[in-house]
């Protein structure tokens, strides 16, 4: 068999955060995500270490604007019907649902923007995937609460995934609860909504409002059963395996130890408690957590269906002091490695290391993977209305082959691919338009001037040929 196995799901991912625009329409509240600015403040604002309130009054924020798809999303998805998605990634903006977060009664203006969405897609007969909590969190949480560092953001956040469940009972299957869970460790008010002030432990606090978030996972997958039994509910990790820098076993110990940063996060999804490394780990940093027994069979009951994560890159890591890790615009610090090439961006790329972190996560953990994101960032060049993006399509194809790989081959279950970001959008880690993922080109830039008008990239064509033959013409 040259082709993926019948029923795989060929698709794409977006976020809220970073195509929608429309920041006050439909009554939607303000989230974290509108005080992330585009130029230099940004990752000092994104990891936490700058209070957003400092900001100079003439900072831009990109998500405001970013593509517009609030009001082109019928376009969009028409689009992606034409490639021949089957499936549609795209995340729930908290605040359009409940403006400031913690009120009884949802907006009604945000959830028949979503569920307009949803039969869209529907429409072209296009599976809903939907990631509930896509770096999106009121910011009247942030400031009356302390965001994820209190406990009452559970009940908030369930709050949300009852409203979300009951509503779109029989229209959508697949459910994430949180996307990159384990980016609170990088980037903590991007992914969390925390600012971490000059008292505060960094570390532990990360860690803290990390236990709160996978309680509420644990919650939510089990609200999600009883409401709907044919729900799937999966976790999403920013995965990517670390490589020992040599066969030096202080450098392989190393990497154990740098992919275990990740891997904390699915293990207590999946297994349902916390591993013997991760209790270590925290009683050595002493780091109290406060798990309670009641925490404990919260952690047991609540299970995920399905693991999905994301791949752009692996990474080195070495016991040596004297070998750097840099991000080179990643969020992850690593090592360079000489046996690969790089993007634009300083990504670098390694197909065959999907299919190691395939095998390493389907070993782990025995449950059904799907890939939510993964693409290549690369500056477009629009001429005539055309755009011959054949980097993209050779980034792809070697990435597809590697899953192929890991099914026909490994055997690993992988049950669905959805590339990042279909269409052009603002790229999280750069606030940047220039750094274009997308088959389908936006005329737009990072500070919202253009015409918004779409056009159709030679990758385009590419991948609905892909989906076409499930795999088989790449």
């Amino acid at each position: 068999m040259s082709t993926f196995p019948k029923g795989f799901l060929w698709g794409g991912a977006t976020a809220a955060n970073q195509c929608e625009g429309g920041y006050l329409e439909g009554n939607r509240g303000l989230s974290n995500v509108d005080f992330i600015p585009s130029k230099e403040n940004r990752f000092a604002v994104a990891s936490g270490q700058l209070d957003p309130k400092c900001l100079k009054d003439n900072e831009y924020y990109p998500s405001r604007t970013a593509i517009d798809m609030y009001h082109h999303y019928k376009e969009d998805i028409a689009l992606f019907a034409e490639m021949g998605f089957q499936v549609y990634r795209f995340s729930i903006c908290w605040s359009r649902i409940f403006p400031l977060g913690d009120e009884d009664t949802p907006n009604e203006d945000g959830l028949a923007f979503y569920e307009d969405i949803i039969d869209t897609c529907l429409s072209y007969h296009i599976e809903p995937l939907i990631t509930i909590n896509h770096f999106d969190i009121p910011i009247h949480l942030i400031k009356t609460y302390g965001a994820w560092r209190n406990r009452k953001l559970i009940g908030f956040y369930l709050r949300l995934c009852e409203t979300l469940f009951t509503r779109f009972k029989g229209k959508v299957k697949y459910w994430i609860t949180f996307n990159e869970i384990n980016m609170i460790l990088h980037m903590p008010y991007m992914a969390a909504g925390l600012t971490i002030q000059p008292d505060e432990n960094k570390t532990e606090m990360c860690y803290l409002a990390a236990h709160h978030e996978l309680l509420a996972s644990a919650k939510a997958v089990k609200l999600a059963h009883q409401i709907d039994s044919d729900y799937k509910v999966g976790c999403m990790l920013a995965a990517g395996n670390m490589y020992p820098y040599s066969c030096n076993p202080n450098d392989v110990m190393e990497s154990i130890q740098k992919d275990r940063e990740n891997y904390y996060f699915a293990d207590i999804q999946v297994r349902g408690y916390y591993p013997s490394y991760a209790l270590k780990f925290l009683e050595q940093n002493h780091i109290s957590l406060s798990i309670t027994e009641e925490d404990k069979v919260i952690l047991s009951q609540g299970c995920v269906d399905f693991v999905s994560f994301s791949y752009y890159n692996s990474g080195v890591a070495s016991a040596d002091p004297n070998l750097q890790a840099n991000a080179k615009g990643n969020v992850f610090p690593t090592i360079e490695n000489p046996y690969l090439s790089a993007s634009e961006w300083g990504w670098q790329i390694d197909p065959l290391g999907l299919r190691i972190t395939l095998n390493a996560l389907y070993d782990r953990y025995q449950k059904p993977l799907i890939i939510v994101e993964n693409g290549l960032g690369a500056k477009d060049e629009l001429i005539n209305g055309n755009i011959d993006d054949d980097y993209r399509i050779n980034y792809l194809r070697d990435h597809i082959q590697a899953m192929k790989d890991a099914i026909l081959i490994d055997g690993v279950d992988l049950i669905g691919y959805t590339t990042w970001g279909c269409i052009d959008l603002i790229s999280a880690s750069s606030g940047e338009m220039k750094k274009r993922y997308g088959f389908i080109y936006v005329d737009a830039d990072e500070d919202g001037q253009g015409t918004f008008k779409r056009y159709k990239k030679k990758s385009f064509t590419w991948y609905q040929q892909v989906i076409a033959s499930n795999g088989e013409i790449l």
